[in-house]
This record gives C-alpha cells, structure tokens and sequence, in this order.
C-alpha cells in the first residue's frame, strides 16, 4: 500500500487496533458534543514526534487556573470522519501543567496519515492530521519544512497559512517560538510587557498559539521542535543569562516548564530539577536520520562578552585569544559523542537539525576577520570536531535557523582553502516573521566566504525540502508582504544536493 494513502487499515490490523485499544467500548459522544463556544479549545491542537507506530498529541485547555483537574478523551482515526477509530484515551489536564495534554497513542500502522481530535466538559476540539514515520525497512520519500523565529510583534503569520496548505509529511522548528522581549515600538501585533514568571511564559505561549496560522500548520502536520535562546532570554548559555541575573536558574526553569508545556512532545520530558534534554533522533524508515540538537542548555558561555553582561559579542582572534580554546564547546561533551554515535548508520541522509548557522560567515579585512561568538563562528574548534564526524557519512545535510536570512552553503573542514573537500551541505531558513539584519551587511558576509553560495536576509519565510534516496531539493520560500496575514508565498530560490556528493547546486 502507498505509504501516503489515506486508505484504511487492513482488517485484521484494524482489528487488532480496536481490540487493543478498547475502542468498541469507547465511543467519542460526538452526538451530545458541541462545538467549541467556549473557547476551551481556543490554543487549537498539535502532533509531533512521529515514530513508525506512534505520535505525541497536544492541546491546551483553556479554563480558569484555579479549576481541579479535567478529564480529556482523545481518540485517533483512520480517517478524516473518524468511521475507523484505532486509538483513544483519557488524559487529566492539571492546573500544575497549565491544563496542557500529552496524549500518546501507540500501537499505529507506520507510514501513514491519521486523524484526531480532543472532548472535555462536552466540547470537541477541533481536528488534527498526523503522519507515522515508515518503518524500518521503507524506503518512503519525505517532504518537510523547516522554520525558526517567529517573533510575534514584527509580522504576521502568512508563511504559516503556506505550510498549512503544502503536501508535506513534517516540520522541523529550529528556534524561537517565543520572544521574551517586550512589545517592541511600531509594532504590529502587541504581546504585553518582558516575560519575568511562569504565568508570564504561559502567556506568551498562549499569544502565539492564538494565531489561527500557526494553529492551522500545527493541525495539518507533525512536528520535531527544538529551542534556540528566546524562549529563554537573548544569548543565554547554559545557566548564565545574558544580564548575569542572580535567579537565572529559577527564571531558566520557568521557561523550559512552559515551553514542555506547550510542545508536542512526550509527557516523560517534565522538566526535573531545572533541566529537560531535548535532543533526540528520528528515522524515516531507510531514507534519513534526523538528529535534533540542543545548542544552548550545555554550552560554554560566549568567548569575550562586553563589559558587564554576558552573550555575544563581535571579536577578532587577535582581540580574543579564547576564542580557539579547543576545548570550548557549543553541544557540550555528552551531546558531541551522542552525535557521533548516531552518525554511524546506513540511511541514506543524515539531517542535523540545529538552531543556526553552521557555516563560517566571519567577514572584515584579511587577518582582522569579526567573528561572531554566540553561532558556530564563536566555537571553530567545535565546529571542526562536528564537521570531521560528518565527514564521509551518508547524504550529511546541516538545518538550521536563528540569522533571520535564507543560506544556502557547502561545509568544508577548512573553510579558507576552496581545494579541500566539501563535507556537508547547509541549509539556514529565514525567519517566519523577526526582522532580518541588512542586506549589505549579509552580502559583505557572504563575498568574504565564498562557500556561502545563497544569502537573502530581507525577506520572511521557510524552507522545504524533498527528499528522496538519490537527491534533495531545496526551495527556499519568501512571503511577499510580511505585515499581510494572507500575503501570498513564492521561491526566491531552489538548490539541489546529491546523496552521494555534498555540496549545494541551483536546481
């Protein structure tokens, strides 16, 4: 069967399904449940973390705090009229939790769309689409977007409404989902004051997720999400903000609670104590391995910082002697080797989905090159030991976001000598909605680093990739008009890379 038919299961898998899962005792009372008048469902619903039999559903209640727990029926279908029921459960949705659900059923057919949905107090959520990942031994192609930074304030939502409508199997968010700036002057949307608490973050949360952009692209496709430094604070570095404020791990832990909170991902990933490992690793089926990496919870604090604060700073190697230490990291130890473990493997590409920029983008005079130090340019020795674990591995692809600028770039272990070999290929998004450095300055980057072969910071938008076991195609989207919620989306741009050749190629 096409792993992307919307068919129903066989009979006797189907069986199987319905016997597990109790769902001929349990039936969703979609005759008594009204629609969603209340509001209770007004954060919308989520899917994520597609392994071939199972996923992770979300949705928020919205009820007053001080409510007792909640009962929250969820059931998944075969399809989209929910006749065929496969799965069902009840989840308690807690105050503790800001009411939000972690549902995960199991026991799904792989490689293949599904249909859920949530009912509490008799009220139906409205309806999601997820996607299993195929199995092990499918060879099935993958169609995903990637996307990163979208401050809420600067712009609107119309690149969201785009994935929403694309034929794609996944999205990939790379960071900053939230802002934790205050509104900020001439703004288009507002989002109140700097967030300081939890409920503060839940706030903010909730504002995003208000959109009904990104409640549509949330409901149409799973998601793999991880987080970049503003869902915490600027340029923050394990548990060092970038103010050097004295109750940064009180602040720290907050944010990663509500950030749990409000991703699909699995209950077991409460945060404990302050800390929640988000790294992970997905295969879809033979095709590809998608490492996630964190890049900020076990970080060495940026080299040479300004007087008096912490995070990023523009330094030279003259200036900042710290800067090569070799044993300065930006995974840390234990998320480097786990890297290179996973890299060991024979699907066909491996995609390394980080929050920024990966290639070298330092530009000024030749021997006083400004280097950036909160992005890999501020960790080269790092950068170096994650680019010589990559090299020679199968179809190795670098994902990232952050610089609010579409990139497109060859990865080289030696990035000033052009002979030496290409050991990966880079794709960086642009932001759905942050503002985005100038374009001379990104121009100025990329002539001093010719590996750079694609640079546009002055549109929004996201990138999609197809890819299948001998090529992937990049299509680097823009959103015309960024201030219009229905402004139309086109490609600026579209690259291709060979499985068995890195390096990028305009298609």
């Amino acid at each position: 069967m096409d792993p992307r038919s919307t068919s129903l299961l066989s009979p006797a898998r189907r069986d199987l399904l319905l016997g597990s899962a109790g769902a001929l005792a349990f039936a969703m009372p979609t005759a008594a449940a009204r629609a969603d008048s209340s509001n209770l469902f007004a954060l919308g619903v989520a899917s994520g973390q597609p392994r071939p039999d199972s996923v992770v559903l979300w949705t928020r209640l919205m009820v007053e705090p001080s409510l007792g727990p909640v009962r929250v029926r969820w059931e998944v279908a075969a399809d989209e009229a929910f006749r065929t029921v496969v799965a069902n459960g009840t989840e308690i949705a807690i105050a503790r939790d800001a009411f939000c659900v972690h549902a995960e059923p199991s026991g799904l057919e792989s490689g293949r769309p599904y249909w859920y949905r949530f009912e509490a107090q008799g009220v139906l959520s409205p309806t999601g689409r997820t996607r299993t990942a195929p199995g092990a031994d499918q060879l099935a192609p993958l169609r995903l977007a990637i996307a990163s930074c979208q401050r809420f304030d600067t712009g609107h939502y119309a690149a969201w409404a785009n994935v929403a409508e694309r034929p794609l199997d996944l999205v990939v968010f790379l960071g900053d989902y939230i802002y934790e700036y205050a509104t900020r002057a001439g703004a288009i949307r507002e989002v109140g004051p700097r967030v300081e608490t939890l409920e503060d973050f839940r706030a903010r949360y909730a504002i995003h997720r208000s959109d009904p952009a990104l409640q549509a692209a949330h409901a149409a496709h799973p998601w793999l999400v991880v987080w970049d430094d503003h869902e915490v604070d600027n340029d923050y570095a394990g548990l060092t903000g970038q103010s050097l404020q004295p109750d940064f791990a009180r602040y720290r832990a907050d944010a990663y609670q509500a950030w749990w909170e409000h991703m699909p991902v699995p209950k077991a990933w409460r945060p404990r104590d302050g800390v929640l490992r988000i790294y992970d690793r997905f295969d879809w089926g033979r095709l590809a391995r998608i490492h996630l990496l964190d890049t900020r919870q076990y970080r060495d604090v940026q080299a040479c910082p300004r007087p008096g604060r912490a995070g990023s700073n523009s330094v030279t190697l003259a200036d900042c002697p710290e800067l090569s230490d070799p044993n300065r990291s930006l995974l840390g130890a234990q998320q480097e080797r786990w890297l290179a473990a996973g890299l060991a493997s024979d699907h066909r590409w491996n995609l390394i989905a980080q929050s920024t920029l990966m290639a070298k983008a330092a530009s000024g005079p030749p021997g006083s090159e400004r280097h950036w130090t909160d992005g890999w340019d501020g960790y080269p020795a790092a950068r170096r030991r994650l680019l010589e674990s990559i090299a020679g591995r199968p179809g190795p692809l670098v994902l990232g976001g952050d610089i609010h600028t579409h990139v497109a770039a060859d990865l080289r272990l030696d990035f000033e000598d052009l002979s030496k070999p290409v050991v990966a290929s880079e794709f960086c998004c642009t932001s759905i909605s942050s503002l985005g450095p100038p374009q001379s300055r990104v121009d100025a980057s990329r002539a001093a680093n010719p590996h750079i072969r694609y640079a546009q910071s002055d549109r929004r938008g996201y990138i999609e990739l197809a890819i299948d076991g001998n090529f992937t195609r990049a299509d680097l989207v823009t959103v015309d008009n960024p201030v219009d919620p229905k402004s139309a989306c086109r490609v600026a741009a579209g690259f291709v890379v060979d499985a068995e050749r890195p390096g990028v190629q305009p298609a």
